[in-house]
């Protein structure tokens, strides 16, 4: 499981959406993002469907979830 503590993209909050990680700022969920990808979406569809959040904040969870499977290979 990734760790998102150290993501300044994401943020948890117990009140809102069950306490699940989401884009900061937002109600928008960072599984959201995986879900969408997975089911055929791009980044631009992404960014679409969901206004607020903003670009650089899906580059910085890609790019975080791209080193924590980098750091889970080498364990």
């Amino acid at each position: 499981m990734t760790d998102w503590t150290d993501c300044p993209a994401v943020e948890r909050n117990p009140r809102k959406i069950s306490g699940a990680w989401a884009f900061t700022g937002t109600r928008v969920p960072v599984y959201a993002l995986f879900e969408n990808l997975e089911s055929g979406a791009t980044v631009k569809d992404f960014l679409e469907w969901f206004p607020e959040v903003k670009e650089w904040q899906v580059t910085a969870v890609l790019r975080h979830e791209t080193e924590s499977l980098k750091e889970t290979a080498a364990a």
